[in-house]
C-alpha cells in the first residue's frame, strides 16, 4: 500500500484531470484505451437460473474465483493513496479501472435485472482501518422489502467487492440468508427477529464476486488492531429499467463517463451518505458547488 502522503489543502486542485493522472498513475482518467477489447463475463442460462433462484432463496450470492482480467491491488493502493490524501475513497471512481470492473458484468445485470436495466448513482468504496478500529456500515437493507417483486425477484441490487482479502478481523461482510430472516420481505422489516446462529460470514479474497437484492439484512462487522492490513472494497447499486427510478440520474449501462460526469457524481455520493460519514466543510462546500446545489 502506498505511504501517506501530503494531504489536500486546496480542493480546487480535484478539478483538475491532470491532478488526478499525477496521484495515481498506473491508472487511467477518461482514457478510452484503457477498456481496450471489452470482454464481459459470459453467463449461460443454467447459471443465470441458479442465480436467480438463490437470490430469492437468500438473498445473495457468491462468486469466487470471477475470471475478471484486471489486477486488482492497483485498484486497492489507488484508494489507500486517496486516504493517505485525505480524500474520501469514493473519488477513485475518477478514474477508468474502477468503472471496467461493472462494464465486465453487463451480461449479468442483464440477465438478473433485465435487457433495459439501468446504473444507479448509488456507490462507494471503504478503507476500514484496523488500526483505528474502523468498521463497515451498520446493519442495514439498502431499500427494504419494497425493492422485491410479489414473487421474491429483485426490482435492484448491489455489487459488492473487495480489493483486498476480507477476513472478520479487517471488517468482512455478514448477512443474514433471507430464508432464516422471519421479517424478510415483509412491511415489518425494520423489525429483527432472526437467530444470532443464522447470521453468516462472507469472508473473501481480492475480486470476489458478491450480488445481493436491496431487501437482504446485511452489515460490515468491526475490525480488529489484530487484523495485517485493512479492508478496502468497492460497491455499486443497479436497477431494473421498467421501474421508477430509484435515485436520479440513472446511467445507461457502458457508459464512457466524462471527467466531469464522474466528479459530479463523486460529490453526489459523498453528500447524499455524508450522515455516514461527516464532511469537513470546506469539502461539502466543494462538493456542493460541483454539482450546483
Amino acid at each position: 500500500m502506498s505511504e501517506a502522503g501530503t494531504p489536500v489543502q486546496d480542493h480546487s486542485a480535484l478539478l483538475d484531470e491532470e491532478y488526478w493522472k499525477k496521484l495515481c498513475p498506473g491508472l487511467h482518467v477518461v482514457d478510452r484505451a484503457s477498456v481496450g477489447n471489452l470482454q464481459t463475463i459470459g453467463l449461460d442460462d443454467a447459471s443465470a437460473a441458479a442465480i436467480q433462484t438463490q437470490l430469492v432463496r437468500e438473498g445473495y450470492i457468491h462468486a469466487p474465483q470471477v475470471e475478471w482480467g484486471i489486477d486488482f491491488a492497483p485498484l486497492a493502493d489507488a484508494v489507500s493513496t486517496l486516504v493517505s490524501r485525505r480524500i474520501p475513497p469514493p473519488f477513485a471512481y475518477i478514474y477508468d479501472e474502477f468503472w471496467l470492473v461493472f462494464y465486465k458484468l453487463h451480461n449479468v445485470f442483464q440477465a438478473l435485472l433485465g435487457p433495459s436495466y439501468k446504473v444507479l448513482p448509488d456507490f462507494w468504496i471503504w478503507h476500514v482501518d484496523p488500526k483505528t478500529a474502523e468498521s463497515g456500515w451498520q446493519p442495514h437493507r439498502d431499500k427494504g422489502w419494497f425493492a422485491l417483486f410479489e414473487d421474491g425477484s429483485p426490482k435492484a441490487l448491489t455489487v459488492w467487492l473487495p480489493l483486498t482479502q476480507a477476513t472478520p478481523l479487517n471488517g468482512c461482510m455478514y448477512i443474514v440468508p433471507a430464508d432464516r430472516d422471519p421479517t424478510y420481505g415483509t412491511e415489518n422489516d425494520k423489525e429483527w427477529k432472526f437467530q444470532f446462529s443464522d447470521i453468516r460470514a462472507l469472508p473473501a479474497d481480492p475480486g470476489d464476486l458478491f450480488i445481493w437484492n436491496q431487501a437482504v439484512l446485511h452489515w460490515g462487522s468491526h475490525s480488529s488492531p489484530r487484523a495485517p492490513h485493512p479492508r478496502i472494497s468497492m460497491a455499486f447499486e443497479f436497477q431494473r429499467g421498467d421501474i421508477e427510478p430509484y435515485n436520479k440520474p440513472l446511467i445507461e449501462p457502458l457508459t464512457f463517463l466524462t471527467f466531469e460526469q464522474r466528479l459530479k457524481l463523486v460529490c453526489k455520493q459523498i453528500l447524499q451518505y455524508r450522515h455516514m460519514y461527516p464532511l469537513d466543510p470546506d469539502l461539502e462546500a466543494f462538493a456542493r458547488k460541483t454539482i450546483g446545489a
